[in-house]
C-alpha cells in the first residue's frame, strides 16, 4: 500500500533498489547530495547533478525536465553517507518561471523497480522559494528510510546548498545553472499542447479575434510497442520504456473544442497468445491521420529513449556489483592466495555476464518490436514528415493548411544504428535553427574538409527553407536571405532560379542592414498591434505571412547594431511569426565573446553531418543527429519550388 506522505512524516523502505519520479508542471533541475549523520555534505563529490549525474548508488538525469527519474542502489553507496536528499530548483538561465508558487506543486514517488509506488510527496505551499529539498533516505536502525521534507530556499540552490555546508555554493549553483542552460540549448523538448484555433495558422491572422474555449488535450496512449525493462536484469533503471504513462505527450487537434479525441482505430488483427501485436501506422490518439502519426513518432522516440536508459543501467549496475563483490572477497586475505581468489573473480564476471546478457535480450526484443513499428510508419508519413526519398514527394501538390510539424532530420543511438527516429518540429517553428558550418567533434567532420563543411551547411539550410516553403500554403511563408559575402550562390541557386524568394539574397554591410530593418519592424509592429488588439492598424504593406530569415556566414558584414538586432529577432521574432535559420561557425564569432551566448542557446543545433549533440527530453541521451540526404541524382527539389513558385504566381490553392 502507497504511503501519502506530509511534510516530517517517514516510511519504512521495504527494499533498497528504487526509482524516485518526479513530476512537474514546469521543467525543474533535479539532483541529490549526499550526506553524513548530521546531514553534512562533505564537498562537490558527494552532489550529483546535471553537470556531474553520477555517484556511487545514484544516478540523477542530465538535464532540465518537467518528469524525472532518479535511479538509487543504497547497498552501494559509500559506508560514510546516511542521508540521501532530493533536491528539485528551477532552472535560472532559460526564461522560465523563477519561483515554485508560480507552477503547478511538484510530486514525488519513491517506487521500487517494478513502478509500484513505496510513498509518495506532494509539495504544496511553496511561494517565493526557487529551491526544494523535497524528500531524503536516511539510515536508522540498519534500515533505510524516506522522510519527506518539503523545505523550500527563497535564495535558491546556492541557499540550499549552502544550509547542507558545501564550500562554495554560490560558485557551484552557478556552474550547475550554466550546464543546465546547456543541456536545454541542445535538447529536443516535446512542444507543449496546442489547444486554440489560432495555433496553427499564421500568427497574425488572429489577431485582435476571440479564441474559441479550449477543451481537454488528448493524451497519447502506449504505441504499437511497449517495450519494458526486464526487471531481472538488474540495475536502477531510468524507468520502464513505456514512458508514455508518467510523462504522456498530449496534443489538442487545433479545430476540435469539446471532446477528447478517439483512440486508434483497430486495424490490426488480435495478436497470438505468447506474440506481440503487429504494429500498425497511426497507432496513436488524435483526430486525423496527421496527428496520430505525430503522436505515433513521439512515442517511438520515448520508447527508445527509455528502453535504452534500461539497459544502460542494467549494465551499469552488473558492473558495479562485480566490484563490490571483488571487493569484498579479495578483503580477506585468505582469498588472496591460490585458487579462491580466481574463483571469487571467475563468479562475480559470470554473475556480471548473466545480468548484462539479460538486459540485453531485453533491449533487443524491445528494439525488434520499434523496428517493426519504425518499418510501417515511415512509408505512411505525410509529406511535412517524410525524408525526402518517400514516394510521397513524387505526387506533392501545394497544401491547404499548415501541417502540425516538420521532419528536420533523423535521430539514432548507438545500441542500434539502423533504427532511425524522425526528428519532427512542431509549426509555427517555436525557436530558430543553426546549421553549425563548424568543425565538431564527430567522425564524419573530421573526415571532412572545412570548405566542404560549409557548402553542406549552405545545402542543408536550403533543403529545409525548401521543406518550410512546401508544407505552407501558398503566399504564407516568405524567405529572405542574407548572404553578405556572396559565397552561397551556388547553394541558393534552386531558390534564387525558382524564384521563391520575397528578394534577392542580401549583400554587403547595407544589404544585412536593410532586410534586419525590414524585419525588426514588422516584428515591433504585430507586437503592438497585438498588445492593443488593433488587427485592422497593420501598415497594409506589411507581409503578414511567416518569416523565415536565411543568414549565411555569421558574423560577416554585421557590426554591433546588427548583432544586436539579430538577437531581438531571435528572442521576440518567433512569436510573432519571423523565424531564424542561421549558417554559422561559433568560432567565427569568438570576437564577441559571452554577448551571443544567449543567441546560440536560443536556436536549436543541428549540423552538416552526422553528430551526437542532440538530447532527448527524458533521459538525456546523446543522440546523433543525421541531416536529411537528397537522393543522387534526384531533381525533386527543384520540381517542389517549381510547384510552389507557380502556386504563387497564380495566387490560387489546389
Amino acid at each position: 500500500m502507497t504511503a501519502e506522505l506530509v511534510r516530517g512524516q517517514n516510511h519504512t523502505l521495504p527494499q533498497t533498489r528504487l526509482e524516485i519520479r518526479v513530476s512537474a508542471g514546469t521543467p525543474v533541475v533535479a539532483g541529490a547530495t549526499l550526506g553524513d549523520e548530521r546531514g553534512t555534505v562533505h564537498g562537490i563529490e558527494w552532489i550529483a547533478h546535471p553537470g556531474s549525474p553520477q555517484l556511487p548508488g545514484l544516478e540523477v538525469s542530465k538535464q532540465a525536465a518537467a518528469d524525472h527519474r532518479l535511479a538509487v542502489d543504497l547497498d552501494a553507496v559509500p559506508a560514510a553517507v546516511h542521508r540521501v536528499t532530493v533536491l528539485l530548483a528551477l532552472p535560472m538561465e532559460v526564461g522560465g518561471p523563477v519561483r515554485f508558487g508560480a507552477v503547478a506543486a511538484p510530486f514525488v514517488a519513491v517506487t521500487g523497480l517494478e513502478g509500484t509506488e513505496i510513498a509518495t510527496f506532494t509539495l504544496t505551499g511553496l511561494d517565493a522559494e526557487s529551491a526544494v529539498a523535497a524528500l531524503e533516505l536516511y539510515r536508522r536502525q540498519g534500515d533505510w528510510k524516506v522522510r519527506a521534507v518539503g523545505q523550500g530556499y527563497a535564495g535558491g540552490l546556492a541557499a540550499m546548498l549552502a544550509d547542507q555546508g558545501v564550500t562554495g555554493a554560490a560558485e557551484l549553483a552557478r556552474s550547475i545553472h550554466e550546464a543546465v542552460a546547456r543541456g536545454m540549448a541542445r535538447s529536443v523538448a516535446p512542444p507543449p499542447p496546442r489547444t486554440q484555433e489560432g495555433d496553427r495558422v499564421r500568427h497574425t491572422a488572429a489577431i485582435g479575434e476571440p479564441a474559441p474555449p479550449a477543451g481537454p488535450a488528448p493524451t497519447r496512449p502506449p504505441a504499437a510497442t511497449s517495450p519494458t525493462a526486464d526487471s531481472t536484469a538488474g540495475g536502477p533503471t531510468a524507468g520502464p520504456s513505456a514512458g508514455p504513462g508518467t510523462g504522456p505527450i498530449s496534443y489538442a487537434h487545433p479545430r476540435r473544442q469539446a471532446t477528447a479525441p478517439p483512440p486508434p482505430p483497430p486495424t490490426a488483427p488480435p495478436a497470438e497468445p505468447g506474440r506481440p501485436a503487429q504494429p500498425v501506422a497511426g497507432d496513436a490518439t488524435g483526430w486525423s491521420m496527421e496527428e496520430r502519426l505525430y503522436n505515433q513518432v513521439w512515442g517511438m522516440f520515448e520508447d527508445l529513449a527509455r528502453t535504452t536508459a534500461a539497459y544502460r543501467s542494467a549494465v551499469d549496475f552488473a558492473e558495479s556489483r562485480m566490484d563490490q563483490e571483488l571487493d569484498r572477497a579479495l578483503s580477506d586475505p585468505r582469498n588472496r592466495i591460490g585458487g579462491a581468489g580466481d574463483r571469487a573473480r571467475q563468479e562475480a564476471r559470470a554473475r556480471r555476464d548473466q545480468l548484462t546478457d539479460r538486459a540485453r535480450e531485453a533491449l533487443d526484443r524491445d528494439l525488434a518490436q520499434l523496428a517493426a513499428e519504425s518499418a510501417v510508419v515511415e512509408p505512411a508519413l505525410p509529406a511535412a514528415f517524410a525524408a525526402w526519398d518517400n514516394p510521397v514527394w513524387h505526387a506533392y501538390r501545394v497544401p491547404m493548411e499548415i501541417p502540425m510539424a516538420l521532419r528536420i532530420g533523423d535521430l539514432h543511438l548507438p545500441e542500434n544504428s539502423d533504427l532511425h527516429i524522425p526528428l519532427l518540429v512542431r509549426l509555427p517553428l517555436e525557436r530558430g535553427i543553426w546549421v553549425d558550418s563548424g568543425r565538431t567533434a564527430s567522425e564524419a567532420a573530421a573526415l571532412t574538409d572545412t570548405d566542404r563543411l560549409r557548402r553542406l551547411a549552405m545545402d542543408n539550410a536550403v533543403a529545409h527553407a525548401a521543406r518550410l516553403l512546401a508544407v505552407y500554403p501558398a503566399g504564407e511563408f516568405s524567405v529572405h536571405v542574407i548572404d553578405a559575402a556572396g559565397s552561397a550562390a551556388a547553394a541558393l541557386a534552386p531558390l534564387v532560379n525558382s524564384g521563391v524568394l520575397a528578394g534577392p539574397p542580401a549583400a554587403g554591410a547595407g544589404g544585412v542592414a536593410s532586410v534586419l530593418a525590414r524585419l525588426t519592424r514588422r516584428v515591433d509592429l504585430v507586437q503592438m498591434a497585438i498588445r492593443a488588439g488593433a488587427a485592422d492598424s497593420l501598415p497594409p504593406d506589411l507581409d503578414t505571412a511567416e518569416q523565415l530569415l536565411i543568414v549565411n556566414d555569421f558574423p560577416h558584414g554585421f557590426d554591433d547594431r546588427a548583432v544586436t538586432q539579430l538577437r531581438y529577432l531571435a528572442d521576440e521574432g518567433p512569436s510573432v511569426g519571423v523565424h531564424l535559420l542561421m549558417v554559422a561557425d561559433r568560432e567565427d564569432a569568438s570576437a564577441y565573446g559571452p554577448v551571443l551566448d544567449p543567441l546560440w542557446r536560443s536556436l536549436l543545433r543541428i549540423t552538416p553531418v552526422a553528430d551526437d549533440h542532440l538530447a532527448d527530453p527524458w533521459v538525456g541521451h546523446a543522440w546523433t543527429y543525421e541531416p536529411l540526404g537528397m537522393p543522387a541524382g534526384s531533381r525533386v527539389l527543384e520540381q517542389v519550388l517549381a510547384q510552389v513558385a507557380a502556386a504563387r504566381r497564380t495566387g490560387r490553392r489546389p
